[in-house]
Protein backbone atom coordinates (compact mmCIF):
# COMPACT_ATOMS: atom_id res chain seq x y z
CA UNK A 1 0.00 0.00 0.00
CA UNK A 2 1.34 3.49 -0.82
CA UNK A 3 -0.53 6.87 -0.44
CA UNK A 4 -1.18 9.45 -3.36
CA UNK A 5 -2.22 12.85 -2.93
CA UNK A 6 -4.37 14.38 -5.92
CA UNK A 7 -7.15 16.35 -6.49
CA UNK A 8 -10.75 14.83 -6.17
CA UNK A 9 -13.11 14.45 -9.22
CA UNK A 10 -17.02 13.54 -9.98
CA UNK A 11 -15.85 9.79 -9.60
CA UNK A 12 -14.85 10.52 -6.04
CA UNK A 13 -18.33 11.75 -5.01
CA UNK A 14 -19.33 8.66 -3.30
CA UNK A 15 -16.08 8.59 -0.93
CA UNK A 16 -16.55 12.18 -0.69
CA UNK A 17 -20.07 11.84 0.77
CA UNK A 18 -19.55 9.42 2.95
CA UNK A 19 -16.09 11.56 4.32
CA UNK A 20 -18.00 14.66 5.02
CA UNK A 21 -20.66 12.44 6.75
CA UNK A 22 -18.34 11.33 9.02
CA UNK A 23 -16.47 14.48 9.58
CA UNK A 24 -20.28 16.49 10.25
CA UNK A 25 -21.02 13.42 12.83
CA UNK A 26 -17.55 14.01 14.24
CA UNK A 27 -18.47 17.77 14.69
CA UNK A 28 -22.07 18.00 15.24
CA UNK A 29 -22.37 14.50 17.33
CA UNK A 30 -24.56 11.97 15.96
CA UNK A 31 -27.21 13.30 12.94
CA UNK A 32 -30.59 12.70 13.05
CA UNK A 33 -32.08 10.43 10.82
CA UNK A 34 -33.97 12.80 8.89
CA UNK A 35 -30.76 15.06 8.75
CA UNK A 36 -28.56 12.09 7.65
CA UNK A 37 -30.77 11.36 4.71
CA UNK A 38 -31.16 14.53 3.30
CA UNK A 39 -27.50 15.39 3.38
CA UNK A 40 -27.00 12.43 1.75
CA UNK A 41 -29.30 13.07 -1.05
CA UNK A 42 -28.01 16.80 -1.07
CA UNK A 43 -24.69 16.57 -1.03
CA UNK A 44 -23.58 14.68 -4.56
CA UNK A 45 -25.39 17.14 -6.60
CA UNK A 46 -24.09 20.27 -4.73
CA UNK A 47 -20.33 18.15 -5.87
CA UNK A 48 -21.47 17.22 -9.60
CA UNK A 49 -22.10 21.06 -9.48
CA UNK A 50 -19.27 22.72 -8.17
CA UNK A 51 -16.08 20.44 -8.32
CA UNK A 52 -13.70 21.70 -10.95
CA UNK A 53 -15.60 24.67 -10.66
CA UNK A 54 -15.30 27.05 -7.80
CA UNK A 55 -14.58 23.66 -5.68
CA UNK A 56 -11.00 22.25 -5.25
CA UNK A 57 -11.00 18.68 -2.50
CA UNK A 58 -7.46 18.09 -2.60
CA UNK A 59 -7.82 14.49 -0.95
CA UNK A 60 -5.06 11.78 0.21
CA UNK A 61 -5.92 8.13 -1.31
CA UNK A 62 -4.38 4.64 0.02
CA UNK A 63 -3.59 3.04 -3.05
CA UNK A 64 -4.16 -1.22 -3.11
CA UNK A 65 -3.72 -1.62 -6.71
CA UNK A 66 -3.61 0.21 -9.75
CA UNK A 67 -7.30 0.77 -9.89
CA UNK A 68 -8.17 -0.31 -6.05
CA UNK A 69 -7.52 3.31 -3.96
CA UNK A 70 -9.70 4.59 -0.94
CA UNK A 71 -9.65 8.20 0.50
CA UNK A 72 -8.33 8.38 3.78
CA UNK A 73 -7.95 12.17 4.22
CA UNK A 74 -9.01 15.67 2.16
CA UNK A 75 -10.08 19.12 2.79
CA UNK A 76 -11.94 21.32 0.60
CA UNK A 77 -11.42 24.78 -0.90
CA UNK A 78 -14.26 27.16 -1.63
CA UNK A 79 -13.23 29.57 -4.03
CA UNK A 80 -15.27 32.94 -2.98
CA UNK A 81 -15.45 36.05 -5.37
CA UNK A 82 -15.92 39.46 -2.90
CA UNK A 83 -15.80 43.09 -3.67
CA UNK A 84 -12.06 43.96 -3.27
CA UNK A 85 -11.46 45.67 0.39
CA UNK A 86 -8.63 46.28 2.45
CA UNK A 87 -8.33 42.45 3.82
CA UNK A 88 -9.06 40.86 0.02
CA UNK A 89 -7.63 43.58 -2.15
CA UNK A 90 -8.37 41.44 -5.31
CA UNK A 91 -11.46 39.67 -3.96
CA UNK A 92 -10.26 36.58 -4.40
CA UNK A 93 -11.10 34.66 -1.18
CA UNK A 94 -11.18 30.91 -0.36
CA UNK A 95 -12.68 28.99 2.19
CA UNK A 96 -11.44 26.27 3.51
CA UNK A 97 -13.54 23.43 5.12
CA UNK A 98 -13.72 19.76 5.84
CA UNK A 99 -10.40 19.10 6.37
CA UNK A 100 -10.91 15.35 7.55
CA UNK A 101 -8.93 12.27 8.17
CA UNK A 102 -10.28 8.78 8.52
CA UNK A 103 -10.06 7.75 12.71
CA UNK A 104 -7.65 5.04 11.65
CA UNK A 105 -5.15 7.39 9.40
CA UNK A 106 -4.86 10.17 11.79
CA UNK A 107 -1.04 11.60 13.40
CA UNK A 108 1.07 10.33 10.05
CA UNK A 109 0.68 13.65 8.12
CA UNK A 110 -2.24 13.01 5.82
CA UNK A 111 -4.11 16.47 6.41
CA UNK A 112 -0.76 18.18 6.26
CA UNK A 113 -0.09 16.59 3.02
CA UNK A 114 -3.60 17.69 1.47
CA UNK A 115 -3.46 21.01 3.05
CA UNK A 116 -0.11 21.62 1.46
CA UNK A 117 -1.51 20.99 -1.96
CA UNK A 118 -4.42 22.66 -0.73
CA UNK A 119 -2.38 25.93 0.03
CA UNK A 120 0.24 25.29 -3.03
CA UNK A 121 -3.17 25.59 -5.22
CA UNK A 122 -4.75 28.71 -3.66
CA UNK A 123 -1.11 30.67 -4.22
CA UNK A 124 -1.25 29.55 -7.74
CA UNK A 125 -4.84 30.50 -8.18
CA UNK A 126 -3.57 34.31 -6.31
CA UNK A 127 -6.38 34.33 -3.70
CA UNK A 128 -5.79 36.62 -1.35
CA UNK A 129 -6.86 34.79 1.56
CA UNK A 130 -8.02 31.72 2.92
CA UNK A 131 -10.50 31.52 5.83
CA UNK A 132 -11.23 28.75 8.47
CA UNK A 133 -13.08 27.92 11.37
CA UNK A 134 -10.67 25.50 13.33
CA UNK A 135 -11.53 22.34 15.52
CA UNK A 136 -9.36 22.35 18.56
CA UNK A 137 -8.04 19.37 16.90
CA UNK A 138 -6.84 21.31 13.65
CA UNK A 139 -5.64 24.27 15.31
CA UNK A 140 -2.21 23.32 15.91
CA UNK A 141 -2.12 22.20 12.21
CA UNK A 142 -2.93 25.28 10.97
CA UNK A 143 -0.75 27.93 13.20
CA UNK A 144 1.89 25.13 12.20
CA UNK A 145 0.82 26.07 7.93
CA UNK A 146 0.88 29.76 8.76
CA UNK A 147 -2.87 30.52 9.73
CA UNK A 148 -3.02 33.14 12.31
CA UNK A 149 -6.14 33.82 14.92
CA UNK A 150 -8.09 36.50 12.89
CA UNK A 151 -7.72 39.73 14.48
CA UNK A 152 -10.86 41.47 13.03
CA UNK A 153 -12.79 43.98 14.97
CA UNK A 154 -16.02 42.61 13.29
CA UNK A 155 -18.11 39.84 15.26
CA UNK A 156 -18.87 36.57 13.42
CA UNK A 157 -22.72 36.48 13.39
CA UNK A 158 -25.08 34.40 11.27
CA UNK A 159 -28.85 33.96 10.48
CA UNK A 160 -30.51 30.31 9.89
CA UNK A 161 -33.16 31.34 7.35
Amino acid sequence: MSIAFDLATARDVDELVNLRLAYLTEDFGELLANQRSSLAHELPTYLHEHIGEDLTIHVAREVFGPEEHTIVSCAWLLRVAKPPSPRFPHGRTGILFNVYTRKDRRHQGLARGVMRNLLEKARAEHLDVVELNATDDGYPLYLSLGFADDSTTHKPMRMVL
